[in-house]
């Protein structure tokens, strides 16, 4: 009994990682420049960095978007993004396919004109 009881805790810890591991926010801000002053870039895609911050609003890391440049940049931005685990992304605005690709990826578009920190703070108080 006491076997089966180790294994049903067991499987049910298993179960619940996944589920604690969604919750957690990453959110990547589409930003003019590398700080968290910077403003938010007007579209994603080819915004020249991307700022991650995790869902306590702390800047985890800074980026080169790698894709700034490229013809139809968006759906290597939304895997390239998908790929470090972001689940917000914040931008000027969104175009419909971009929209479409995030959504597929689990991926939450939200559009803020402002800095990179403020836009974050939106974020955070609206979840």
């Amino acid at each position: 009994m006491k076997k089966c009881m180790f294994i049903v805790t067991v499987l049910a810890l298993f179960l619940a990682i996944p589920a604690f591991a969604a919750q957690s926010m990453k959110i990547a801000v589409a930003a003019n420049d590398k700080v968290p002053t910077a403003t938010v870039s007007g579209q994603a895609a080819p915004a020249p960095y991307f700022l991650f911050f995790d869902e306590k609003g702390k800047l985890l890391e800074t980026v080169q978007n790698p894709y700034k440049d490229a013809d139809r940049a968006g759906p290597s931005v939304v895997g390239f993004l998908a790929g470090k685990g972001i689940t917000v992304v914040v931008a000027g605005g969104f175009g419909p396919k971009i929209v479409d690709d995030m959504k597929a990826k689990g991926i939450t578009p939200v559009s803020f004109n402002g800095s990179a920190q403020e836009a974050v703070k939106k974020v955070l108080q609206s979840k």
